[in-house]
């Protein structure tokens, strides 16, 4: 962790900046990744936890700019980290130790329903720009995403309840606090190696509804026929 105290129109402000990515949290990645128009301010601010306001009050922009090395520093730490194949082997979430499993299978069934949506509808969104063919190539999901998909693999078995969507959905809180280190090779794994969760995405009951309504089709085929006759 960077520490400077820098001097501002009302007085001095201790900015602590991450010099390595353990030290970012996920949600301080997804806050990254959303902001459309990023200025070193913002970033500064995400990494900081300073508002933007207090940061802008620092007397000398060049007391900001000595902050760009570590910036452009962990933006390479990122880069390492999505070409990484290995996963934790545990984690800590609410003070608790969970235990990761390899094959990261999901139970109960609305998780596992619940993951193949999320990992259909990024993977959906990634053929729309690059086709049937290529998706492959540039699958990159995003970062909230993925906070969607671990709080629900991970809900029933830190909190012991049973599975509920909206709370589990809700549970992205507690993951956004996870170290994107650990976090982040987790998600990967799920949507590099369950691209097969996208597949049927249609539920059953939307099935039954289109079956219905084709044979509704067919019986007022029939029945104009014979009319016509």
């Amino acid at each position: 962790m960077i520490e400077k105290t820098l001097k501002t129109t009302t007085g001095k402000l201790l900015v602590k900046l991450p010099d390595h990515l353990s030290e970012i949290t996920l949600g301080q990645m997804i806050a990254l990744q959303e902001k459309k128009e990023m200025t070193d301010i913002d970033a500064i601010s995400i990494l900081s936890g300073i508002p933007v306001a207090h940061l802008a009050n620092v007397k000398d922009a060049s007391d900001l700019l000595a902050f760009s090395d570590s910036i452009l520093l962990l933006s390479q730490q990122i880069t390492q980290l999505y070409n990484s194949d290995a996963l934790p082997k545990e984690i800590t979430i609410l003070s608790g130790k969970v235990k990761v499993i390899s094959n990261l299978s999901i139970e109960p069934a609305g998780a596992f329903m619940a993951a193949r949506e999320i990992i259909a509808e990024e993977i959906s969104q990634c053929i729309k720009i690059y086709g049937e063919e290529n998706w492959q190539n540039y699958f990159n999901p995003s970062l909230k995403a993925c906070s969607q998909l671990l709080a629900h693999y991970f809900y029933c078995r830190v909190t012991g309840k049973p599975y509920n969507d909206y709370e589990a959905e809700a549970f992205t809180s507690e993951i956004k606090k996870l170290r994107v280190t650990e976090a982040l090779p987790i998600a990967k794994h799920f949507f590099t190696c369950y691209p097969s969760l996208s597949k049927q995405k249609i539920s059953f009951w939307h099935r039954l509804q289109q079956l219905w309504r084709k044979r509704q089709a067919s019986v007022l085929s029939k029945s104009l026929s014979t009319s016509i006759r």
